[in-house]
């Protein structure tokens, strides 16, 4: 295989199957990044909007290896993934919360442990049973650490796959550590997470190799693109277009009005033009972006200081002098060298 300093093609690799795939898909999609795929049986996908990427479909759990190595140069897969398998710094978090794959990694205990409801009382299991908890869990690195943080650095990690939920019922293990999104499956096996129990929130998360980054331009320049058109599309979902009309003297009087108001600012300010009326009135077209929560705030306060004719409208993006996610990034990479 060839070094990733020798690879001319610059690859992204996204999970092959189930929800996580639906949805990074269509995050790419809606951010004007959509990815093309004739073959449906394929492994490779193309990003027309993007030429020189390659799209590799891979298993959630086998993105953060290949990031890992250097074969793959980007990857959209959950966060919980990459924090159990890259632990030295390989793999750069670019943007951490996509808005999709949300769940947690919690220790999770049988119901009827009645008098283990935080860390600290496992300690007295722990006494009780006179030997190692045993743990069962698919994330054994975060698993060792979290534990060893709360003064049980001589647990008995239990590798596994597949379902964990069954295996304190039938004593295969004392407890467990696994990702709960709804908690369903957890309290139908007459399980609870503990109360300070949280190893890790997670969601869907774009990473990408660091070497590749400080070595190839073009991997930089991707890094770049990929960042700009997600970061506005997903500050965009949070906000509406608003346009209404207001009557006043001059454009400086109607936006020291609109500042007056609590949620009707916009991002930098209103944009204020003068509406060409039949019988020449005093009337202003003020355009403002509001957050989706403060709509019905907005519209009383646009009502408030005479604005009539609201027209409100979805955003699809709302690009910035440059994202923070990518001035992150650099800085990130500065501070290697």
């Amino acid at each position: 295989m060839k070094d990733q300093n020798e690879r001319t093609e610059i690859r992204l690799a996204l999970p092959s199957k189930g929800r996580l795939s639906d949805d990074a898909l269509d995050l790419l999609k809606k951010a004007g990044l959509g990815v093309y795929k004739p073959n449906p049986r394929q492994y490779r996908a193309s990003i027309p909007s993007l030429p020189g990427v390659t799209v590799l479909f891979q298993r959630a759990g086998d993105i953060p290896v290949s990031l890992k190595e250097g074969t793959v140069d980007f990857g959209i897969t959950g966060w919980d993934v990459v924090a159990e398998k890259t632990t030295n710094g390989e793999v750069l978090p670019l943007h951490q919360e996509l808005g999709f794959g949300h769940c947690s990694l919690n220790v999770i205990v049988p119901e009827n442990w009645e008098d283990t409801c935080q860390m600290a009382d496992l300690h007295a299991v722990r006494e009780r049973l006179e030997r190692p908890l045993r743990v069962a869990t698919k994330f054994s690195a975060l698993t060792n650490h979290f534990f060893a943080e709360h003064g049980l650095d001589d647990i008995d990690i239990i590798s596994a796959e597949g379902t964990l939920e069954i295996a304190p019922s039938i004593g295969y293990t004392d407890l467990i550590v696994d990702l709960v999104s709804t908690g369903t499956t957890m309290r139908a096996n007459r399980l609870r997470a503990l109360d300070d129990g949280q190893i890790l929130a997670s969601q869907a998360a774009l990473v990408a190799n660091r070497a590749a980054l400080q070595s190839r331009p073009e991997v930089l320049s991707v890094a770049r693109q990929l960042l700009e058109f997600i970061v506005a599309y997903l500050r965009a979902q949070g906000n509406l277009f608003i346009s209404a009309n207001v009557r006043g003297d001059s454009p400086e009087t109607i936006a020291e009005a609109i500042f007056s108001q609590t949620v009707i600012g916009g991002l930098q300010g209103p944009t204020i033009s003068q509406v060409i009326t039949r019988n020449n009135g005093d009337w202003y077209a003020a355009n403002i972006i509001v957050r989706k929560d403060q709509l019905a705030q907005a519209i009383s306060e646009l009502r408030a200081i005479g604005g009539s004719g609201v027209i409100v409208s979805p955003v699809n993006y709302i690009f910035e002098e440059e994202p923070q996610a990518y001035k992150d990034m650099i800085a990130a990479l500065e501070g290697d060298l």
